[in-house]
């Protein structure tokens, strides 16, 4: 059954603070899982602040997932009273308004193999300002309607890790609309992250990462083997007519030499592309191909 998310006391807190609030959170909660799912005893944290760590503990234990290790005594150790046959969730209640503070979650969840899901509620700016102002200890408007500006709602086209995500619209919320979070619920439940998408993801963007330092080397180094031979041809007194010619033509080449390489369309620019000996084999290619071109103009 869904946990209790957590609350914090007080009124106005500081970005800076919520951050490192988020964090820690993120800590013990991982610290928690690690203890559930190895059978352990959950223990306090050597490194941790005590108010964060007793309302983290607060929380489990108002819920009964834990309880003392050892009875009738101030302890650090407690017992997880959760068991298999029980679902588990962990309802983290924040804002999360950047794709990058909720992905730290995600890659929790994908850490671990559990399910992961996202709830995004779509409410108006003056909505929020009203129900703010209704609040026993409101914050200032200024600080709702710049995270309104700040908020980036889930991006299901761009982001294959936000798939599982519901938006709810609206003033109000209908029982239609709790059918919806508990399907959503169920459907992150039997469908956990698998660890093997880590890998596959990390691949995919170190491939890209890779490709386009490549093709940058490539580009400068065109155009300073450019840059060198417009010079020699000038000191070979080609004529300044023929010189403009010339550069458009060595420009081509270079742009030719970059969209194969972008492409992939030859062997050997797919073999350039995994292997160290890259420079070397591809910058002497372009010379001799430039060299064709120069010929031309001097003899």
């Amino acid at each position: 059954s869904p946990q209790g998310p957590f609350h914090l006391p007080g009124a106005v807190i500081r970005l800076s603070r919520w951050k490192s609030y988020r964090q820690e959170l993120l800590v013990y909660l991982e610290h928690f899982l690690q203890a559930l799912l190895n059978g352990d005893p959950l223990c306090a944290p050597a490194s941790r602040t005590e108010a964060t760590w007793e309302r983290f503990i607060s929380c489990f234990r108002e819920q009964g997932l834990i309880s003392p290790d050892v009875p009738d005594a101030k302890s650090c150790r407690y017992v997880i009273n959760a068991t298999a046959s029980r679902p588990l969730c962990f309802i983290l209640d924040d804002n999360f308004y950047y794709q990058s503070m909720r992905y730290e979650v995600y890659q929790l969840a994908r850490k671990y193999s559990l399910g992961f899901c996202q709830l995004f509620l779509d409410c108006p700016l003056e909505c929020c300002l009203q129900r703010n102002r209704a609040r026993n200890q409101p914050l200032p408007d200024e600080i709702i309607c710049l995270m309104a500006k700040k908020i980036e709602a889930p991006n299901l086209d761009k982001n294959t890790w936000e798939q599982n995500s519901l938006t709810l619209k609206g003033l109000e919320y209908t029982s239609e609309d709790n059918l919806q979070v508990i399907s959503l619920l169920v459907t992150a439940l039997k469908n956990p992250v698998k660890q093997i998408e880590e890998n596959i993801e990390q691949k995919a963007a170190d491939r890209a990462i890779c490709a386009a330092s490549i093709l940058h080397q490539a580009d400068q180094t065109f155009r300073r083997m450019i840059s060198q031979t417009m010079k020699d041809a000038k000191d070979k007194n080609v004529l300044s007519s023929e010189m403009k010619i010339l550069a458009e033509e060595l420009n081509k080449l270079k742009a030719e030499f970059l969209e194969d390489l972008r492409q992939g369309n030859n062997q050997k620019y797919q073999v350039w592309l995994t292997n160290s000996e890259f420079p070397s084999k591809v910058t002497t290619s372009f010379q001799q191909e430039s060299d064709n071109i120069v010929k031309k103009y001097i003899f």
